[in-house]
């Protein structure tokens, strides 16, 4: 799967926003964006532990001593789910299309530096997100590092 990730400015801090196009339903995007047995197979450090309604918490642990948790800022079934994780915005949005529908990811953070290991990450992150959408088997391929170099070439 394609779709490379754009970076913005917005009032001193960085966004990096995804859009991908998936052959599935608004409905099964939505759900494979929130329902935790999902979200733990292709969102970072994620639990599974979830309240799915504002003002929810999300929980969250590295594997290295790490835990946190984030809070739902937006939910409304279904096409957008909305969280503060720490001091970053992550913004999902669901949109029906005629054939399918679009998936468009934000996330919103302080330090540029970091911004081609955040867009690779999330890169890869997301193409599993369409895979499992679109009911395919999950293929993790070893891009990371060709994925820095093409978005550390963009992001200057």
């Amino acid at each position: 799967m394609t779709g490379y990730g754009q970076l913005y400015e917005v009032n001193g801090r960085y966004v990096l926003a995804f859009q991908r196009e998936l052959s599935c339903s608004a409905e099964k995007a939505f759900e494979v964006m929130t329902t935790p047995a999902y979200f733990t197979k292709w969102y970072p450090f994620a639990t599974g532990e979830m309240e799915l309604a504002v003002g929810g918490k999300l929980y969250f642990d590295d594997g290295e001593g790490s835990q946190y948790e984030g809070e739902v800022l937006e939910y409304e079934r279904p096409h957008t789910f909305v969280f503060q994780e720490v001091d970053d915005l992550v913004e999902m949005k669901v949109t029906p299309e005629k054939t399918g529908s679009q998936f468009t990811f934000k996330h919103t953070f302080d330090d540029k530096k970091l911004a081609q290991f955040i867009a690779a990450g999330w890169h890869r992150c997301l193409d599993a997100f369409g895979q499992m959408a679109e009911g395919k088997e999950v293929d993790w391929p070893d891009n990371a590092e060709e994925l820095r170099a093409y978005y550390q070439k963009a992001f200057k």
